[in-house]
């Protein structure tokens, strides 16, 4: 058996995106979720998770379903503690560690998150443990905590991966990597960190456990289209291969990036309103910040549409973004005033009125302002040396 091939998807990560959807999603969107949701519970098995589910009022108890989910478990759990006493008895290290990790991944699929971590540390700290077991037993702890979403641990066991890593992980495991921190830096709404790691794996990505290449592209390109320059969204993102593989399954991203890249600025927020709806709102790690994302993405509209001119009218600007011109007003006040956009709005007039940033003069009083404070420590020191 190869090194890491049992962690291959345990506990299910989509089925924690399902329970997200039934609670967050549309009407059909939800009853899609629930159905796919008890599918998967059944196939693994999963009675700890169906019973926390039933007791967050997830879904509604089945008592013949959870005692067939308990007895298939218990059956099964029994039958990997035999096999761990016979690899204790009949054979080495290696294998009697296998047998180990064997049933700390059940306990992860069935829902015993508690019992699956501390069955996973006490086997990451023998000293019979390879350096990529230990790599494959990290990324099993990673899985839990995503599944369950708990941030402070998925934190901890990404540092500890990226010691292993740098001890001498193999390629496929630097890359899974890559793919989980890209995910989670998107989570943490670190979008700048997010588009880097996502073009660096993207073209390597080799993850279905963590999500299909068409939800990493998606998580990925929206972090890019926040972040991202105009003039390198279409090369390292539109024309990707990769992203031109999948793009037909999220139409509404194909959509954000082309508009943005086109400046076709009225599909582009329909398309803002579609990712909001399709994407944002029932994505578990996007959900927390989609206002946030909206808002951004709104600023960096009318910002690059402000940029190709000195003035245009409240009018112009609400034909190109296909709203109205009471909408545009509120819209440009809220931003001038909190500094994201430099411009100043002409009520009277009906006029917007760019006022770029002198950058060269900022850098220039900023070079004054430290050699000020240069000439003044060399003043002290040389007062401290004289006496």
């Amino acid at each position: 058996m190869s090194d890491g091939a049992i962690f291959a998807k345990k506990p299910e990560l989509p089925l924690a995106q399902h329970k997200f959807a039934a609670l967050n999603g549309t009407p059909e969107q939800r009853q899609e979720a629930m159905l796919k949701l008890v599918e998967g519970i059944k196939v693994d098995k999963m009675a700890a998770f169906y019973s926390r589910l039933v007791a967050e009022g997830v879904l509604k108890e089945d008592k013949a379903l959870r005692a067939e989910l308990e007895a298939a478990s218990a059956t099964e759990l029994t039958a990997l503690d035999k096999k761990v006493e016979e690899a204790k008895e009949e054979h080495g290290d290696l294998e009697q560690n296998e047998s180990c990790i064997h049933r700390a991944v059940f306990l992860a699929q069935i829902g015993e998150d508690d019992k699956a971590h501390e069955a996973y540390e006490e086997i990451l700290q023998r000293p019979t443990t390879t350096l990529n077991q230990k790599l494959d037993i990290v990324f099993g702890k990673l899985r839990l905590g995503l599944f369950y979403y708990r941030p402070q641990l998925i934190q901890k066991e990404i540092d500890r991966a990226h010691e292993l890593v740098n001890k001498g992980g193999d390629w496929d495991r630097r890359n899974r990597l890559k793919a989980i921190e890209c995910i989670w830096r998107c989570s943490q709404r670190q979008f700048k960190e997010a588009s880097d790691l996502f073009v660096e794996c993207l073209s390597t990505y080799a993850s279905p456990e963590l999500m299909s290449l068409a939800d990493f592209v998606c998580h990925g390109a929206l972090a890019c289209a926040v972040v991202m320059p105009r003039s390198e969204i279409k090369k390292k993102v539109i024309d990707a291969p990769e992203v031109v593989e999948v793009i037909g399954y999220i139409p509404n991203v194909s959509r954000l990036l082309r508009a943005l890249y086109d400046c076709k600025y009225a599909d582009y927020f329909g398309a803002l309103s579609g990712v909001e709806t399709d994407h944002l709102s029932v994505s578990r790690y996007l959900y927390a910040h989609r206002r946030f994302y909206t808002r951004e993405m709104r600023i960096r509209g009318y910002a690059q549409l402000l940029e190709s001119y000195l003035s245009l009218t409240i009018k112009s600007m609400a034909d190109s973004f296909g709203v109205t011109q009471d909408f545009i007003d509120k819209e440009l006040a809220r931003f001038v005033a909190a500094g994201r956009l430099h411009c100043v709005i002409d009520k009277v007039g009906g006029i917007v009125e760019t006022n770029r940033p002198d950058t060269k003069n900022a850098q220039y009083q900023h070079t004054i302002k430290q050699g000020d404070l240069l000439l003044n420590r060399i003043q002290k020191l040389s007062g401290v040396m004289s006496i």
